[in-house]
């Protein structure tokens, strides 16, 4: 399911005109991403979790040239999968 689906299944379930639902998909996901930029942990109960984690910078490997190379640090989201979410994949 991609973005345009979730706010149609929106729409269609809420009977909700579908630019109300595009806002309102909208509206969470900019909330959700505000919160990660500020550092913040984003839980969905009954989904999972997301969070920023930091990796910190290493000396790498051109694996074309063989050249050695600095990778600096760097930030990036992170999805933890919630116990009920596995459990309920799980079971198909």
């Amino acid at each position: 399911m991609n973005k345009s689906q979730l706010i149609e299944s929106l729409a269609k379930e809420e009977s909700l005109p579908l630019r109300k639902a595009e806002e309102v998909v909208n509206t969470v996901f900019g909330e959700m991403e505000a919160a990660l930029i500020r550092g913040e942990r984003v839980e969905i109960r009954g989904l999972g979790s997301f969070k920023v984690k930091k990796y910190d910078g290493y000396k790498g490997r051109n694996p074309k040239t063989g050249e050695m190379i600095k990778v600096a640090s760097k930030k990036l989201p992170f999805f933890k999968v919630g116990k009920e979410l596995k459990e309920r994949v799980d079971l198909f």
